[in-house]
């Protein structure tokens, strides 16, 4: 089965931080590119150890949702 998620990358400091927000997943890595491959790794080993542990069937809504939302917002600091 191939599902598509969602990735969230951003900078901080030297090091670009990757999360799969569908899973709470996260990764990094030293450019954009290498910090997608490697939460792509992060997802595979989470997603094989659910299956694992007989708990893959608990993921399937999360997985093979239609619809998503991804946005910014902005909020004030005090």
């Amino acid at each position: 089965m191939s599902v598509k998620l969602t990735a969230t990358i951003w900078q901080e400091g030297n090091q670009y931080v990757s999360l799969c927000p569908e899973l709470g997943v996260s990764s990094f890595g030293p450019d954009p590119k290498e910090a997608l491959i490697m939460l792509r790794e992060a997802v595979e080993l989470y997603l094989l150890n659910a299956k694992e542990e007989d708990t893959l069937e608990d993921l399937t809504e999360i997985l093979t949702s239609p619809i998503r939302f991804q946005t910014t917002f902005e909020v004030e600091v005090a």
